[in-house]
């Protein structure tokens, strides 16, 4: 997981979630990509581990 080194506080204030985008939705680079089907927050956990389950089905 992705995190800076030296921060005082771990957690931040998430601010405002809208709906879905509209617009910029398209992939720029690759094959696969994920797309989200309802507005909600997604961890960087998540990222990783769909990131690892993308590569791990790719590899066979």
């Amino acid at each position: 997981m992705l995190m800076p080194k030296r921060v005082k506080w771990r957690k931040q204030q998430r601010g405002r979630m809208t709906g879905k985008v509209l617009r910029g939705a398209a992939m720029v680079y690759g094959e696969y990509a994920l797309q989200a089907l309802e507005p909600g927050w997604v961890t960087a956990r998540q990222i990783e581990a769909a990131r690892r389950t993308i590569v791990r089905a790719m590899r066979r």
